[in-house]
């Protein structure tokens, strides 16, 4: 596999998480500021295809994995994920916990907690769904289950009206379409990152005609209607590899491929300078909502990139973000100074 190929799906991971991050940033600051800014427009054009590409990426790398023994995959794909949600869940709780215990009762802290076992918490319900999706993808390849068929239960998931009030079974439903798609559609993923590199104003043709049309949908509010939600967000899928591909090409903005890097970094980090920096701001109430919201984003998803260079400087504080030895499964642990995020 080229470098460059490495190169647009690191740029295509740092897109998503900012638009991630930007998503709640955005809403906290407006809910807090009882008012909309310039930014919320950006977040609703992102929304159909924020988190399918998100899913689709993830998905990418599966086909090279999926037929290891079951310990070993449990232990890169499952208990890896289990790791950092159970030590960020805490975190989250603990640094959340009093200001909600003090409106609620600490009773309801330790309910919260529990039920974050089977009910994803909060920010971390990504990390809690991709355990979930691996397994289901590797039963499936064990059993044999054809693609097409389980490529079309994920479509019929998606089009579904499903609406428990359930995270788990609506985000698996709304969702696993796009993971199996990256895995089962990779090879032709990275045929159009190619292809793109080497069609520039083509692609690019293509980028603003699929922006006119998202931008069009989301605005008639039609984006969330059946078929049309699935099919945005496969479009937007490969908008985002279009432009990844471009941009890695360019060898412009290597911002956007450390910020795809470090991903995992970012997403598990964000939520506390985005906390901060929002509260600074409103008591401030020196910007505009929008521009207030943009700073939010930005500290949040910058914020944890300096953590990780102070970890790396000091050596201290590497159980964040890369399993200690002891949380791996008996005889799994090959690789003890890696950061296997990306796996």
């Amino acid at each position: 596999m080229t470098s460059h190929r490495i190169d647009w799906v690191d740029t295509a991971k740092g897109i998503c998480i900012i638009f991630v991050v930007m998503m709640h940033s955005v809403r906290g600051f407006e809910a807090a500021a009882g008012e909309t800014g310039w930014m919320h427009a950006i977040v609703a054009f992102a929304k159909p295809f924020r988190m399918p590409d998100f899913f689709l990426i993830s998905g990418l790398f599966l086909s090279n994995v999926i037929n290891r023994d079951w310990k070993l995959y449990l232990d890169r794909k499952v208990v890896h994920f289990f790791y950092f949600y159970l030590l960020w869940l805490v975190i989250q709780i603990t640094v959340k916990a009093p200001a909600f215990a003090a409106d609620h009762g600490w009773g309801l802290v330790f309910y919260n907690f529990g039920i974050s076992f089977i009910e994803p918490f909060g920010t971390l319900w990504f990390i809690y769904m991709l355990p979930i999706f691996f397994v289901v993808c590797k039963l499936a390849y064990e059993k044999g289950v054809p693609w097409q068929l389980m490529l079309g239960l994920g479509m019929a998931l998606q089009i579904a009206p499903i609406d428990t009030n359930w995270l788990l079974i609506d985000e698996f439903a709304d969702r696993f379409v796009f993971f199996y798609a990256g895995y089962i559609f990779a090879p032709r993923i990275f045929e159009l990152a190619d292809w793109a590199a080497e069609r520039v104003s083509l692609s690019l043709a293509a980028l603003a005609g699929w922006a006119l049309v998202n931008g069009g949908l989301v605005a008639a509010g039609w984006a969330d209607l059946p078929f049309i939600s699935l099919s945005l967000g496969a479009a937007g899928a490969m908008a985002i590899i279009l432009t990844s591909s471009l941009i890695a090409k360019s060898g412009t903005m290597g911002f956007l491929r450390h910020f795809g890097e470090n991903s995992i970094v970012i997403y598990l980090a964000f939520f506390f300078p985005m906390g901060v920096t929002r509260v600074i701001l409103l008591k401030l109430g020196l910007l505009d909502v929008g521009t207030a919201s943009a700073l939010v984003t930005t500290a949040a998803v910058v914020s944890p990139i300096i953590l990780l260079w102070m970890i790396e400087r000091t050596n201290i504080g590497w159980f964040l973000f890369k399993r200690p030895a002891w949380a791996y499964l008996d005889g799994t642990h090959s690789r003890p100074k890696a950061l296997q995020a990306a796996e």
